[in-house]
């Protein structure tokens, strides 16, 4: 890191995300990278005005949140404290206007030596940069995940069978034979 970079950032910290819905937004987005010591997500910012422009000349503004399962109060601000001060010095440099950005904390956030945390966040800007076409494979073989499938693990009551009876598609009459779908010929449906 160039000492004279860092100075010089400094006195110009970045616009911050503060409103719920725009932290929901960023990560509904799906763009992110991901770092041993943060998360990084990013999302360009809703077009506005009456002729549908983008604020792609306002600054990029930044977001911050790190979880209970990160530590206590103490451990969480503290995470908080050196993501904030990592992206006021590298944002206004790197971060492209237009776009919004949340820094998640992770439990590796505060053990993790400032430099390497400042470098792995330009890192982060540079994958993340929009004018780079994305795969959509997250590293993953097969490309991530298939488009048809919702979010989640599967819980819930969106998780529901079709059938009349709900889970098993039992019924009333109990065990589902005989229901006209049936691909079972022995299941005694009508006309058995």
């Amino acid at each position: 890191m160039n000492p004279a970079w860092a100075a010089e950032s400094l006195g110009r910290p970045v616009d911050r995300l503060k409103r719920r819905g725009d932290f929901l937004r960023v990560a509904g987005y799906g763009r992110k990278w991901v770092t041993p010591g943060f998360i990084l997500q990013a999302a360009p910012r809703p077009r506005t005005g009456q002729d549908g422009e983008r604020g792609e000349r306002s600054p990029a503004r930044v977001g911050f949140t790190v979880s209970r399962k990160v530590g206590k109060a103490v451990v969480r601000n503290r995470a908080r404290r050196r993501l904030r001060a990592a992206a006021d010095l590298v944002f206004p440099q790197a971060a492209y206007p237009g776009w919004d950005f949340v820094l998640i904390g992770r439990r590796e956030t505060n053990d993790r030596l400032f430099a390497a945390l400042v470098r792995d966040l330009s890192t982060a800007l540079d994958r993340l940069d929009p004018s780079r076409p994305t795969t959509g494979g997250g590293g993953r073989k097969g490309g991530g995940r298939p488009s048809g499938k919702a979010k989640g693990k599967g819980r819930g009551k969106g998780n529901r069978s079709a059938t009349p009876g709900g889970v098993g598609g039992g019924g009333v009459g109990g065990g589902g034979a005989g229901h006209p779908s049936s691909p079972d010929p022995s299941a005694g449906g009508p006309g058995a």
